[in-house]
């Protein structure tokens, strides 16, 4: 990491701590690539402990379609609370919502064993992954929420070091995790007294599983263990929505379940 990218990561650090923005004028030129981001996003959670006790335990990982480059953040753990959740008191600065799908590890993944799993490549069967390796499903709201003054002006690379703009995760009850018809999936998503937003098959990549043995290869490129109960979200499936102070979001996804939130 050069002198530039720490100095972006204390920057990103103390953005967290005292609750400010930053212009992303300042910091146009400080990420070359997407490795530097992701060395930023290591030294930020170092420096606030989130995962002093080990390996993260929740993820968000996607992309814009299969053939566009996946990303991959690490969640502060504080952020990620059971449905229903109520963060009338959190300090967001201008929140989105993504309604998603959430995959939980019904066992250890090791480096060794997230190179099998990818032995077909970026387009191995996610499905046969999940075989392998999901045991629950449920359904999740994510809170994004950016440290970037106008996150339209900050760079790909800028938002990935600032973990993928997340805000805080919702995780509603699991239930058993079974293969689905993915393009036949429905969700619903009420925000305060708007009018519901309803979606069916909509997932960008087509399945939320097919991100698996990409995410995995991801988590444990440092040599360590993805621990069993570790949760991805995986895409949104309404885009991002605009939310507002107050504002009750309910969430539901045909056969699986809902998911409730409170800002």
């Amino acid at each position: 990491m050069n002198e530039t990218t720490r100095k972006l990561a204390e920057a990103l650090v103390a953005a967290r701590r005292e609750h400010r923005a930053l212009a992303p004028a300042d910091w146009l030129a400080a990420l070359p690539d997407a490795e530097a981001a992701y060395a930023v996003q290591a030294a930020v959670a170092d420096a606030l402990g989130w995962f002093a006790g080990g390996a993260p335990r929740a993820w968000k990982s996607g992309g814009s379609a299969r053939g566009q480059v996946l990303t991959h953040a690490p969640l502060p753990p504080d952020g990620v609370k059971r449905s229903p959740a109520d963060f009338s008191a959190w300090p967001f600065f201008v929140p989105l919502i993504e309604v998603e799908v959430a995959l939980r590890l019904g066992r250890e993944v090791t480096p060794e064993a997230a190179g099998n799993l990818s032995a077909g490549g970026a387009a191995a069967d996610g499905d046969r992954v999940a075989d392998e390796v999901v045991d629950a499903m449920c359904v999740s709201i994510e809170i994004v929420d950016s440290r970037w003054s106008d996150p339209a002006q900050a760079s790909a690379a800028m938002k990935l070091a600032d973990m993928q703009s997340h805000g805080a995760l919702v995780l509603g009850d699991w239930v058993e995790y079974d293969r689905r018809d993915w393009a036949a999936q429905r969700c619903e998503v009420r925000i305060g007294g708007n009018e519901p937003v309803a979606r069916t098959g909509t997932h960008p990549l087509g399945s939320p599983t097919w991100l698996l043995p990409i995410w995995l290869r991801h988590a444990t490129r440092g040599g360590q263990a993805v621990p069993a109960g570790s949760v991805v979200t995986t895409g949104a499936w309404a885009g991002m929505l605009p939310v507002r102070r107050g504002d009750e979001v309910s969430v539901v996804f045909d056969g699986i379940g809902r998911a409730v939130a409170r800002l």
